[in-house]
């Protein structure tokens, strides 16, 4: 698995790059070759906070955890992401290796569970700049907004982040 470990207001350890390694050791199982893992460590004051972002096969598993020590915090992401690969198995399994991943994993009853679509809706998207989908998702209490970006004519949303910031989602066509 190919591993890049990027440091904000800090700079990694080398010995947590070693634990780093050997903890994704436990999930690079689950994944082909060609599975890539971000790590990134950002210091804040007293707390440190380790983002763990895997891509493989076009699907991408993402933990977030905060801990006083960064390698707690390590533990807790590859424990999170492990936990939702077992929760979804029978999803995943579609796009990671199946063999591998029924060796690794204990059947249990949330595995089979389905996805249901409780409620649909259609929305009209009308072209506007990020700032007043932002104003929009705000007067509507929405965690999130699927608007038409004004400044580029792509279909977008913005979101609330849980350190009180907004994200703008742009799609990509390769």
């Amino acid at each position: 698995m190919k591993t890049t470990i990027v440091g904000r207001k800090c700079t990694p350890k080398e010995s947590f790059k070693l634990h780093a390694e050997k903890k994704l050791e436990k999930i690079e199982k689950f994944f082909y070759d060609e599975a890539e893992a971000k790590i990134t460590v950002t210091v804040e004051k007293s707390e440190q906070i380790v983002e763990l972002t895997i891509s493989s096969g076009g699907m991408f598993f993402r933990a977030e955890e905060s801990a006083v020590d960064m390698n707690d915090a390590l533990d807790a992401c590859i424990d999170f992401i492990i936990r939702k690969i077992r929760k979804n198995k029978t999803k995943v399994s579609k796009k990671i290796r199946a063999d591998v991943i029924d060796d690794y994993i204990v059947d249990d009853d949330e595995a089979d569970e389905e996805f249901d679509i409780i409620r649909s809706k259609s929305v009209y998207l009308k072209p506007e700049m990020p700032e007043e989908a932002i104003l929009q998702m705000e007067m509507l209490g929405h965690q999130f907004y699927l608007f038409i970006n004004g400044e580029n004519d792509k279909t977008c949303v913005v979101y609330k982040r849980k350190d009180g910031g907004y994200g703008l989602i742009e799609p990509e066509v390769e």
